[in-house]
């Protein structure tokens, strides 16, 4: 079924459904449009969401970068930024294949339509105009048909009229004979502008206006079929994007289960662990002893009374640090403004840049060196003597970091005897356990007399600031006479070098045998493969429990 056949007399309800789907074509390209537009704006609105809550300062200067927590928060922040990149391209998609696209079709149909209408209404024009011609033909032979059966009647009375003469009779009888011709003229005429507009009409009804209803037919079944693919165009947009979005969505799924409290806690602790000693016990200010004392009457004052004992007391008094309002510090290039802890960490990230700028410099000299071997044998290729100020150059900075080199490893040697030195005092003072066993093990009573001597004459003097050579850890005396089985495997993360009695040296990556875990003192003893146990601290390993 087709138009030119069934809708043959509908020429306005074609045009009028043809103009509603090219105005629902229009409709659609300006709906995408400000589709478009809010993808747009969702995604402007996102990245600059994304933007606000973005870390402000660099990532090697922010110490909260380390943290578990604040990765996670970073890695959802840039999912969520190309989730808005993905809202653009689908804003970019529907702008560029439905609303340029379309509407470029939109013009090229209405261009269409507009050419077959006016080809129907020049048929139509062309229909009417021989109607009107048939019509002027038609009045005009009735006209004459009028005219001659008039002068017919004229001529046959004045040849019945005996009082007429015979040239009247002669001129009536010619004025019919013209009037006859003239109808029959006109007659034939008619008949002919008849047959002209039949076989016109024919033509219009049965050949031409079908032709052009078929075509606007072809062409409104044309623009459906395109508008239905332009309905598709808006699904394919959000599809090409799912599979990254879901990789975005995946992305912020693997961040939220990527937050490691346990782990949280030890970056807060490899962060700001100053590693001094813990502060010893207070001592007893026996104010009493003033009392047995009797002044003079003749003193004027009281040299040895309470007030001046005060004030000796606190000016003897050693600084609670944790407590105590802390000054400005002068930052200097040891970093020993810092914690032990976090200077020898300082000193470690510096040492670890020099060599790898001293490494870089000398791969620097050996690639000169060839390239002058190389100018040296073919000079074609370059002066080797231009090279030279290369050279020396290079060979200053190597110099140069190797002093530094030099002068960050004696101060990270002295930053690590400085730890050690605080956490045996720590140790000595704080590792005992409060209930001992009953039975002390061999040759641990003369230790224990000496180390409570010791303590207490220690408890006697004021805490020095520098670390004191004095053994870590006051139980490493124990005998290892009776080999026990390993209770799990650990791997050294960190050189260690055991200098102090009781423990033992380990190398980085070192696979060791686990024997006895961490008592909450921060040791942990090992063994090593190629024989010796010890004590090593429980931060420098990675431990795995059978």
């Amino acid at each position: 079924m087709d138009w030119g056949t069934e809708l043959w007399d509908q020429f306005e309800v074609l045009e009028r459904h043809t103009q509603w789907g090219l105005d629902l074509l229009d409709k659609y390209v300006k709906f995408v449009k400000e589709r478009a537009e809010v993808e747009q704006a969702y995604a402007k609105q996102l990245r600059s969401l994304v933007k606000k809550y973005l870390p402000k300062r660099p990532t090697k200067d922010d110490p909260e970068v380390k943290f578990s927590q604040q990765q996670s928060f970073v890695q959802l922040l840039q999912e969520v930024n190309d989730f808005a990149g993905q809202r653009e391209l689908v804003a970019e998609s529907l702008g560029i294949r439905v609303c340029l696209e379309l509407a470029k079709y939109s013009q090229e149909m209405k261009q269409e339509r507009k050419m077959h209408f006016q080809e129907g209404r020049r048929a139509q024009q062309q229909l009417e105009n021989g109607f009107k011609q048939l019509e002027t033909s038609k009045r005009k032979f009735e006209r004459d048909c009028r005219e001659a059966e008039k002068a017919a009647h004229t001529a046959e009375r004045l040849d019945q009229d005996i009082n007429a003469t015979k040239a009247d009779v002669e001129k009536a009888k010619q004025q019919a004979h013209l009037r006859n011709h003239m109808a029959e003229e006109s007659k034939n005429e008619y008949a002919a502008q008849l047959q002209r507009f039949n076989r016109d009409q024919a033509h219009f009804y049965f050949s031409q206006m079908p032709q052009i209803f078929d075509k606007l037919q072809d062409m409104d079944e044309r623009r459906a079929t395109r508008l239905g693919a332009g309905y598709g165009l808006l699904s394919e947009a959000e599809l090409q994007v799912v599979p990254i979005i879901g990789k975005c969505l995946e992305g912020m799924k693997v961040a939220a289960e990527s937050v490691d409290a346990k782990n949280d806690s030890q970056v807060l602790i490899e962060l700001h662990k100053s590693g001094f000693a813990r502060p010893g016990d207070l001592e007893f200010e026996d104010f009493s002893q003033v009392m047995s004392r009797v002044p003079s009457d003749s003193s004027l004052g009281t040299p040895d009374g309470r007030p001046e004992l005060r004030a000796a007391s606190s000016r003897s008094r050693p600084k609670r640090w944790p407590f105590g309002k802390k000054n400005k510090t002068v930052v200097t290039e040891d970093f020993s403004h810092l914690p032990p802890e976090q200077q020898r960490k300082r000193l470690q990230q510096q040492l670890e840049e020099r060599n790898r700028e001293l490494q870089k410099e000398e791969d620097q000299r050996e690639a000169l060196k060839k390239m002058k071997d190389v100018y040296e044998k073919t000079p074609q290729m370059g002066d080797p003597a231009s090279l030279e100020p290369r050279i020396a150059e290079t060979l200053g900075n190597i110099e140069r970091l190797k002093l530094e080199v030099q002068k960050y490893e004696a101060w990270l040697a002295e930053a690590e005897s400085r730890v050690l030195s605080n956490r045996g005092d720590s140790l000595s003072r704080h590792s005992r356990p409060p209930d001992p066993p009953a039975t002390a093990p061999p040759d641990s009573s003369s230790s224990s007399n000496s180390g409570s001597q010791d303590n207490k004459e220690s408890s006697e003097e004021p805490p020095s600031e520098e670390g004191q050579d004095t053994p870590i850890y006051t139980e490493f005396d124990e005998d290892f006479e009776e080999p026990a089985s390993p209770i799990g495997q650990c791997v050294a993360i960190y050189h260690f070098e055991g200098s102090s009695e009781g423990t033992i040296s380990m190398s980085e990556g070192e696979d060791l045998s686990l024997m006895e875990e961490d008592k909450g003192d921060g040791w942990t003893r090992v063994r090593r493969k190629q024989g010796g146990e010890g004590y090593v601290p429980t931060s420098y390993l990675q431990v795995t429990l059978n």
